[in-house]
């Protein structure tokens, strides 16, 4: 049970870092010059994302339902 916990959390941790990161890269491709950049909105958003992306993650991960066929397969 651990070692699921403990996949289930490495997954979403990757996923909502990827999540992150994207919508930081976007918010910064919005602003014309890196000066303009609204580092406070940009941050918050990011980081809203990030919650959101760990909440999706607790309906499912489709990285661990592969992992799991795979295990499967292979006992």
């Amino acid at each position: 049970m651990k070692t699921k916990i403990a996949k289930w959390f490495h997954a979403a941790g990757i996923r909502a870092l990827r999540t992150v990161s994207q919508t930081a890269i976007a918010m910064l491709g919005t602003s014309m010059l890196l000066s303009e950049v609204d580092w406070i909105s940009l941050l918050s958003a990011s980081v809203l994302s990030g919650l959101l992306s760990l909440l999706t993650s607790v309906a499912g991960l489709p990285e661990l339902r592969n992992s799991e066929e795979n295990e499967d397969e292979d006992n």
